[in-house]
C-alpha cells in the first residue's frame, strides 16, 4: 500500500466520521427559545446596574429587583423545562417582565437613592 493511499483511505474515515458526528449532533432537539424574553431581560439588567452605578438605586433596592430577576429567570426555566414555551408561559413571562420594568422605573425615581440613604 503506498503513502497516497493510505492518505486517501485516512481522508475518506475522517469525513464519514465527521458527518456520522454532525448526523448525531443534528438529532438532537434545540430547547425552545425565548427571544423577546431574554432580550428584555438584558434590558433590565442594564437598567438594574445602570441605576446601581449612578446612585439612583439604593443597595436594597439592587438586591431587590435583582431578586426579582431571577423569579423571572426561574420562570423561564420552568416553562422551557418540557421542550415547549406555550401561550400561556409566554404571557405570564411577559407580565412578570411587564411588572419588573415598572417596578425599576419606579425604584429608579423616588426620592431614595444611594446618595440620599447615606451609602
Amino acid at each position: 500500500m503506498s503513502f497516497s493511499t493510505s492518505m486517501t483511505r485516512l481522508i475518506t474515515v475522517l469525513a464519514l466520521g465527521s458527518a456520522a458526528a454532525l448526523g448525531v449532533q443534528a438529532q438532537e432537539p434545540t430547547p425552545p427559545s425565548t427571544p423577546r424574553a431574554d432580550q428584555r431581560e438584558a434590558k433590565q439588567q442594564a437598567r438594574i446596574a445602570q441605576g446601581a452605578a449612578s446612585g439612583s438605586l439604593t443597595a436594597r433596592e439592587t438586591r431587590r429587583l435583582e431578586r426579582e430577576q431571577g423569579r423571572i429567570n426561574q420562570a423561564e426555566a420552568q416553562a422551557k423545562s418540557d421542550g415547549t414555551v406555550t401561550k400561556h408561559e409566554r404571557r405570564r413571562l411577559h407580565r412578570m417582565q411587564d411588572a419588573a420594568s415598572k417596578d425599576i422605573h419606579h425604584a429608579k425615581h423616588n426620592a431614595k437613592g444611594a446618595s440620599a440613604a447615606g451609602n
